[in-house]
């Protein structure tokens, strides 16, 4: 966690929070958050990793939405961190899908606000 929102005298619960408004806060994330509601529905069958059961490779990610890899990874990373998101290695890709308990705690945040 970067310095600066170590030092705002904000609480664990605040950053943790923030950490998920900004994870939500790109166009970008929520499309890629919403695709990985239905993989099956917007990607393609992988050779390794079932959609479903392992995620979607960042590869296909990036390829749909049209960006370079480097720019993926960096969404993907924001994403995980902030627990929306679970990656998992098979081979040399990373594979990703959602963690539904913690979308669910982010809905019911963005509800509250």
């Amino acid at each position: 966690m970067p310095r600066d929102l170590r030092k705002t005298g904000m609480t664990s619960q605040q950053r943790d929070q923030l950490k998920l408004l900004k994870a939500v806060s790109s166009g970008k994330r929520l499309q890629i958050l919403e695709w990985l509601r239905e993989p099956r529905a917007h990607f393609p069958e992988q050779v390794d990793g079932d959609l479903v059961e392992d995620g979607v490779c960042g590869l296909f990610i990036a390829q749909k939405l049209g960006i370079s890899q480097p720019t993926a990874h960096a969404h993907l990373k924001a994403l995980t961190d902030a627990g929306l998101l679970e990656g998992k290695r098979i081979k040399q890709w990373t594979f990703f899908k959602r963690n539904e308990a913690q979308v669910a705690k982010t809905s019911a945040l963005l509800a509250r606000l």
